[in-house]
C-alpha cells in the first residue's frame, strides 16, 4: 500500500503544472472618430462679391455663412472677390483657388468685363471655362447673374444677360438670375457711387443667394 501511494506520489509530482489560465488582454482604446471638416465654399467674385466699402463680415459671402452657420449647417468660407476682376483675372487665379476642393464655387463675374467693352462672346467662353473646371473639380457650381445698363446699348444689354441663362442651362447649373434682384436702382441700398451695396443692401443680396448654397451643398459630394 505504501508503495502505490509513493508511485502516485511520484506521477502526481512528475506531471507538469496545469498554467493558470491567462487574463483576456485588455481592449483597445476606441479610436476618436475623426472630425468631418465643414464644407467648403469658395466666392469667385468682383468688388461686388469682396464686398466694396464694407467690413469684410459685411459682405454677402460672410453673412450667406452666418444664415447656414444659424440653421444649423456650418460651412468655411473663402472670399475670393476682387474689386475690378474680370473673368480673365479670375481664371488665371481659379486653378489655384480649386486646390483647396471646394464643395462649391459661387461665381459672379462678368460685369467688369462689359465695363471694359469685351465682347459677350468672350466673357461667355470664359464663363463656360470657369464652370468647367470648376465642376471638374468635384464642385457644384452656382452662377450668379448680372446686368449692364442699357447705355451700352440694348442689343449688347440683352445678350450680355442672356449668356448666363444660357451657360448655366448648357452646362447644367443652377443659376440666380440677377445678383443684385431688388437693391440694384435702389439709393438707399447702395453707396453713394450707386454701383455697391452698403450693409443693408448685402443683407438682401445674401437672402437672395443663400437658397442657392443651400441646394448646391446638398447636391455636393
Amino acid at each position: 500500500m505504501a508503495l502505490v501511494y509513493l508511485t502516485v506520489t511520484a506521477c502526481a509530482s512528475d506531471a507538469p503544472a496545469t498554467p493558470a489560465p491567462s487574463a483576456p488582454p485588455a481592449a483597445a482604446p476606441a479610436a476618436a472618430p475623426a472630425e468631418v471638416a465643414s464644407p467648403l465654399v469658395i466666392f469667385l467674385g468682383d468688388s461686388l462679391t469682396a464686398g466694396y466699402g464694407l467690413e469684410a463680415d459685411q459682405a454677402f459671402p460672410s453673412l450667406v455663412a452666418d444664415a447656414l452657420a444659424a440653421r444649423g449647417r456650418p460651412v468655411r468660407i473663402v472670399n475670393a472677390g476682387v474689386s475690378g476682376d474680370t473673368t480673365t483675372g479670375a481664371l488665371e487665379r481659379l486653378d489655384w483657388l480649386l486646390k483647396q476642393k471646394p464643395d462649391v464655387l459661387v461665381v459672379g463675374l462678368g460685369a467688369n468685363d462689359a465695363f471694359r467693352g469685351k465682347s459677350v462672346a468672350s466673357i461667355e467662353e470664359n464663363l463656360r471655362e470657369i464652370v468647367r473646371r470648376g465642376r471638374n473639380a468635384g464642385a457644384r457650381v452656382v452662377l450668379l447673374g448680372m446686368r449692364v445698363p442699357t447705355n451700352y446699348g440694348p442689343e449688347y444689354a440683352e445678350a450680355f444677360a442672356a449668356s448666363y441663362a444660357r451657360v448655366a442651362e448648357e452646362e447644367k447649373i443652377d443659376l440666380m438670375p440677377l445678383l443684385l434682384d431688388g437693391v440694384g436702382g435702389h439709393p438707399e441700398l447702395n453707396l453713394d457711387d450707386g454701383i455697391h451695396p452698403n450693409a443693408e443692401g448685402e443683407r438682401i443680396v445674401a437672402a437672395g443667394v443663400l437658397p442657392y448654397v443651400e441646394r448646391a451643398l446638398g447636391e455636393a459630394r
